[in-house]
């Protein structure tokens, strides 16, 4: 029997495929800033779940959003490391905080958030830019695209968060 909790996992996971690639990969500001929130699908992710297979369902939204894009594996590589990095992002954003068994992003400040956020937005798209360009030569290329992609999807995330979230009473 399936969890709420792996259920609600699964709907975000489809969602976010869904929104990526039916609108944002649609949208070129620009003609070159194309906002990447399935990122928010690695900001939302319960923190105490297993990390394989947090790193897997990185791997296949990554995956599934590189077969509608056709971009070749280059989102599953950007979203797996971030996977992989997410604890060292978090200890630096939270801190102490993380250690405390019923830690939840939700109860940090909001500037703990939008810097968590933020971190795993510009570091995603660093990886992605380097890997799509591939060439040390076109470096203020990478990293304009890094700068305003990266400023495109943080307002975006930053808004489907707000919209989404949970309020507290």
């Amino acid at each position: 029997m399936i969890s709420n909790n792996a259920l609600f996992i699964v709907i975000r996971f489809l969602l976010l495929i869904i929104v990526q690639v039916l609108v944002f990969n649609n949208l070129n500001y620009f003609g070159y800033i194309n906002p990447m929130v399935y990122l928010l699908f690695l900001y939302w992710y319960p923190i105490n779940d297993q990390r394989a297979f947090f790193i897997l369902w990185s791997f296949l939204l990554g995956l599934m959003v590189d077969w509608f894009s056709d971009t070749m594996a280059i989102h599953a590589a950007a979203t797996v490391t971030i996977a992989y990095l997410r604890p060292a992002i978090m200890r630096f954003c939270f801190g102490s905080n993380l250690e405390f068994q019923n830690f939840r992003i939700s109860s940090t400040t909001q500037a703990q958030q939008i810097v968590f956020l933020t971190l795993l937005i510009f570091i995603h798209h660093l990886i992605f830019f380097s890997l799509e360009i591939f060439s040390l030569g076109n470096t203020l290329l990478i990293l304009k695209k890094v700068l305003f992609t990266g400023l495109a999807t943080l307002v975006i995330s930053l808004l489907l968060r707000t919209l989404f979230s949970i309020k507290k009473r």
